[in-house]
């Protein structure tokens, strides 16, 4: 039995059963969506930029969609084709704030030819990725929808899309492609079906990502909860982890010390904060600037305003100015706190959680904020704190006990609750709640040097899809198929994923390429076994495929 659940359909051409390939990979292609004279066909003259040859602004916008898509069909493997209706229309907006895009599955599967788990919903290019065929054809995978209007009149008209392919956005501009790396993740795997607001599962049934999200409050991944429970925990700030395997695996790479606020004294006090960090300023060091906390108080005798918008007395000189949230940009806050000599600013947030310091200027000393309670923690204890801003080496920003910490602020953010990482994390994920300028084109789990891990393509393999044939240039296998001089490849799911060293292997028969010596065993559990053990052996621990223990047992039923 199989089960689709439709969210949106149109009729395109159905998607194309492609052969699978010697490397790892996917066709991923955009189907343009818009009509004559708009979004990807819009005429208006653009001169090409940053490796980006399109001569109007349609089809720049469309080289950088497929850009994003090539990325990663680069990572990701599939024999069926993703396809990704894409438009360009008006939506939300302000000449300060606006919506971006947005992009998600259009159809999720559950109980599909091969699916690892029973009654459980897939997302619509995983679900066909791993059933080997298009489980709807004529109906996309994902739809995208983006922001015409950035940059025009009242919608963030200061700003504006960067169409370059080069990562190298002009201050002020948003990265195209670093967008749509975030939204396509969301629609291939990295987003959950069941509802933020009345814990209501889609349907009733679990969905993949729930298997993954642990709640240490509840001690509970969501799937098992109640609905008011998963309404509960969807708040549960600082609680909430990802303990896939593989992104585990990933955190001491991807996540560094923690940017944090380090109270020495009082000592009941005491103890490590997370903070947000700022977008200007120096950035935070593990040496960190120390000092005693004062209130940046307004030099105005007259008002007792504790904000920071205005010049502050010189009680704060050589300390630690802690002002509060609202009234002014943070850079104002820094900028009136550095003129009165303050060492560093903490900024107490005005609400639940923690958000990062946005703006930009010449701003030298260390800005970060901390939640609304320890604020007032922290003031009731003055003027007896001494404290720290700067980077703590014995945790992992965005971490819990070495799990990937969730989005979950409270109140709940619909959209964005849970199907992110935490703002926390440090250097900046892909999948955090909003996008950074720092973010590169790169989905590696490891950078070249001197650039950042992340997470975002471990936790799609954590839900099913697989690694790419060469993450590191080391040897990816054993031999597996004798006689062929060092090759080997392994199935799964009756598919070659293409891992091997060298090509000679192609030759080899399924029995052999799958468990080598395990062909000859005619008991389908000591034959099970038998491949459990060889595939242990010749699989990269690195590389655990999501459902692996599902091909195994599937192929052990296999007439050999």
């Amino acid at each position: 039995m199989r089960a689709t659940f439709r969210t949106w359909i149109l009729g395109v051409a159905a998607a194309t059963l492609l052969a699978p390939a010697a490397g790892l990979a996917a066709n991923v292609v955009i189907v343009n969506g818009d009509g004559p004279g708009e979004g990807f066909n819009d005429p208006t003259f653009a001169a090409p930029v940053g490796g980006n040859a399109g001569t109007t602004v349609g089809q720049q916008r469309l080289i950088a969609f497929q850009r994003a898509a090539d990325i990663w069909g680069a990572k990701l493997d599939s024999a069926v084709t993703v396809e990704i209706l894409a438009r360009f229309d008006p939506l939300s907006c302000t000449a300060t704030s606006a919506v971006l895009g947005s992009a998600g599955t259009l159809t999720a599967s559950r109980d599909f030819l091969r699916a690892p788990l029973g009654g459980t919903w897939y997302h619509a290019a995983l679900a066909n990725k791993i059933a080997g065929e298009d489980l709807e054809p004529g109906t996309p995978d994902l739809r995208a929808r983006f922001n015409s209007n950035i940059g025009t009149p009242g919608c963030l008209e200061t700003s504006g899309w960067y169409y370059g392919l080069d990562a190298s956005e002009p201050t002020g501009r948003i990265d195209l492609v670093a967008v749509l790396l975030h939204e396509f993740a969301h629609g291939l795997g990295f987003a959950a079906f069941t509802s933020v607001s009345t814990g209501q599962k889609l349907l009733g049934h679990d969905d993949v990502y729930s298997r993954y999200y642990y709640d240490y409050l509840l001690g509970q991944v969501r799937n098992d909860m109640t609905n008011p429970e998963r309404v509960f925990s969807a708040v549960n700030t600082g609680s909430v982890v990802w303990n896939g395997e593989q992104v585990t695996a990933g955190v001491p790479a991807a996540l560094g010390a923690r940017p944090s606020f380090m109270v020495k004294e009082p000592a009941g006090l005491a103890d490590s904060y997370p903070v947000g960090t700022a977008a200007f300023g120096p950035a935070l060091t593990e040496a960190g600037v120390s000092g005693q906390v004062a209130l940046g108080l307004p030099a105005n005798p007259s008002s007792s305003s504790t904000l920071g918008c205005g010049p502050m007395t010189s009680a704060v000189a050589g300390k630690i100015a802690l002002v509060d949230r609202g009234s002014c940009t943070f850079v104002t806050k820094a900028a009136n706190a550095q003129a009165a000599g303050a060492v560093a600013l903490v900024v107490a947030n005005n609400t639940a959680g923690l958000i990062g310091l946005g703006g930009s200027g010449p701003i030298t000393i260390p800005a970060v904020m901390i939640t609304q309670d320890l604020g007032a923690r922290v003031k009731a204890a003055l003027p007896g704190v001494v404290a720290k801003v700067g980077l703590d080496p014995t945790l992992r920003a965005g971490a819990r006990d070495g799990y990937a910490l969730l989005y979950a602020p409270n109140p709940v953010q619909p959209g964005s609750s849970i199907s992110h990482f935490d703002v926390s994390a440090f250097p900046n994920q892909l999948m955090e709640p909003a996008i950074n300028a720092d973010l590169t084109h790169s989905v590696d789990v490891v950078f070249p040097a001197g650039q950042r891990a992340d997470l975002t393509r471990p936790l799609l393999w954590d839900v099913g899809w697989y690694p790419d044939a060469d993450l590191d240039g080391a040897p990816d296998a054993v031999d597996a198929c004798p006689g062929t001089d060092g090759a080997a490849t392994v199935w799964v799911n009756g598919i070659d994923t293409g891992v091997r060293d060298r090509a000679d292997g192609a030759g080899c028969p399924f029995s052999q390429r799958l468990a080598g010596s395990c062909g000859g065993i005619a008991n389908p559990g000591e034959w099970s076994s038998c491949v459990t053990r060889l595939t242990n052996a010749f699989v990269k621990n690195r590389w655990m495929y999501a459902n692996e223990q599902a091909a195994i047992d599937s192929a052990a039923a296999r007439t050999n």
